[in-house]
């Protein structure tokens, strides 16, 4: 027989609101899990970090969804496995997704749009992006007990063998065999990038999603 859970699960309080997982119904979410992001995001500070080096040109005078909440639910949804935009279509009224956010889940003030979404995305320009990767640098450095004296990085790709007819298969020749190429970049024991693409027949590599 089922041994079923019964008991509740109690996470950070968002202001003066409980933020408890139980299995007694009421408002529902296939996406729970975010909570834990939450807990690491709490810690970290790193979505905040991120939103804040990024120019909003908008006048906040005239606007509903400021950068400062369009920017967490984005992330968190690509986190989540959510990469396509139109996806923010039934995101923006998940309930896990607004505490996320910041903000309390109400049926009648949901979350960002994908064109408001879509639009803050293409207003980013070279300098964001040299902001963005400037925090993420400081955020690995910070990881260490005391900083490195330098960090080294190592670029390495594995054939991946496929035996099918997956969207973009090809011959490797050094491999000699059909495969991907993923690429990793390491710093020490560090894993911090994984890519897929497919490995053409003289073996550079097409970077994929992430």
């Amino acid at each position: 027989m089922t041994d079923c859970n019964s008991k509740p699960m109690f996470f950070s309080s968002l202001g003066r609101k409980k933020i408890v997982a139980d299995f007694t119904g009421g408002t529902l979410t296939s996406d729970a899990g975010g909570l834990l992001l939450r807990e690491v995001e709490r810690r970290l500070g790193l979505v905040d970090q991120l939103a804040g080096v990024i120019n909003d040109p908008r006048d906040p005078a005239r606007i509903n969804m400021t950068s400062g909440s369009c920017w967490p639910s984005r992330i968190f949804a690509i986190a989540m496995g959510y990469e396509d935009l139109n996806d923010h279509q039934a995101l923006r009224s998940d309930p896990v997704l607004a505490v996320l956010t910041g903000r309390p889940p109400s049926a009648d003030e949901p979350l960002a749009s994908s064109p408001t979404l879509c639009r803050l995305e293409n207003r980013v320009t070279r300098g964001d992006l040299a902001r963005m990767s400037r925090v993420l640098v400081e955020q690995f450095i910070a990881s260490y007990e005391s900083p490195p004296e330098e960090l080294i990085l190592d670029f390495d790709a594995t054939d991946d063998p496929i035996h099918g007819n997956q969207e973009g298969r090809f011959f490797h020749g050094y491999y000699d065999h059909h495969c991907f190429l993923p690429l990793y970049v390491f710093c020490g024991s560090r894993l911090l990038v994984s890519t897929c693409g497919p490995a053409t027949s003289t073996g550079p590599i097409t970077p994929g999603p992430s």
